[in-house]
């Protein structure tokens, strides 16, 4: 009898088309889902006969509530190399081997500076006037060239985004908690004395934290307020470093030009929710697509792989927790 291994949060069916799986069809039978279970009642049903689960990113949390549920599963395959909503001292209660995948820093970096140029063009409003009879250009482009470019966090992904910065000639400067002057100058960009100053100067600021308890709502009111009303805010990193309520509330009254999003409090973010709305001007925003690329999808799948091959041979391998 096949093991059962269920794929969450498959939203393009691409599980099964950018890897290969038949190694294991005489073992496993796969089973995606595209819908994404939001209840963990649902979820708990859906997952009742599976041997083996592989969930997308940080999307589906696993509490020891859902593991005691799944007396079947023993092998949970998360893509990444970090999951905070797995309840790893549960996994190991009810049985369950946890195992990651890598993930490319590349994705995010590429998607920052189509959000950022997508802001600074006014790429999305200008698009939908040439393709909806509109007007022919209603924005004024805001320069890169000379520009001061504010990163929160210089680390992998930070320091990419400053190398691109550069190229484009603007001054970028960074800010973390953590962040030395040496680090900064290894990578070529000036050290910022605090978060406040970084938030006051800059025209546009990139978010490239880990989320922890010294990051989470680093971003509130206060801050937002410092930020010039020319200046635009850009997050890929995590939804809960900058206070959504603030952020609606500065788009709403034009305190700031603009800001584009890719992480939410919620994910997928409910149809009526504010930020899908109209009731959010000047947001470009687009449904947590920092990870999502063809490169990174037959990482985290192939990988997957791997590790079901391995934890099957007794080897299991990128164990978590």
């Amino acid at each position: 009898m096949r093991l059962r291994c269920a794929v969450l949060d498959d939203f393009q069916n691409a599980a099964t088309t950018v890897a290969d799986w038949s190694p294991l069809s005489d073992r496993v039978e796969v089973v995606s889902y595209r819908e994404h279970f939001a209840d963990e009642d649902a979820l708990a049903a859906a997952l009742a006969d599976a041997d083996i689960v592989v969930t997308l990113r940080e999307r589906v949390p696993f509490p020891g509530s859902l593991l005691k549920r799944l007396p079947r599963l023993k092998l949970l395959i998360a893509s990444g190399m970090r999951n905070s909503v797995i309840d790893y001292a549960a996994a190991r209660e009810h049985g369950v081997t946890v195992c990651g995948t890598e993930s490319s820093s590349t994705p995010p970096v590429e998607l920052t500076w189509a959000l950022l140029l997508g802001l600074a063009r006014g790429i999305v409003p200008e698009n939908t006037a040439l393709r909806g009879g509109g007007p022919w250009q209603s924005t004024v482009g805001a320069d890169l060239y000379g520009r001061r470019l504010g990163l929160l966090g210089l680390g992998k992904i930070g320091s990419r985004v400053a190398q691109v910065g550069l190229a484009f000639g603007m001054e970028v400067t960074a800010w973390s908690q953590n962040l030395t002057r040496e680090r900064a100058d290894e990578v070529g960009v000036a050290l910022a004395p605090s978060k406040e100053e970084l938030l006051a100067t800059a025209d546009f600021v990139s978010v490239h934290l880990a989320l922890s308890d010294r990051t989470r709502g680093l971003l509130g009111a206060p801050e937002l307020a410092l930020l010039k009303p020319t200046a635009y805010l850009i997050n890929t990193s995590r939804a809960a470093i900058v206070d959504q309520e603030a952020l609606l509330t500065v788009l709403r009254e034009g305190r700031i030009a603009g800001a584009a999003l890719d992480v939410f409090d919620t994910e997928p973010l409910p149809a009526d929710h504010p930020l899908r709305t109209r009731t959010a001007p000047r947001l470009l925003a687009t449904p947590h697509l920092g990870y999502v690329s063809r490169a990174n999808y037959e990482r985290y799948y192939g990988q997957a792989i791997e590790a079901i091959e391995a934890y099957l041979a007794g080897k299991p391998i990128r164990l978590l927790g």
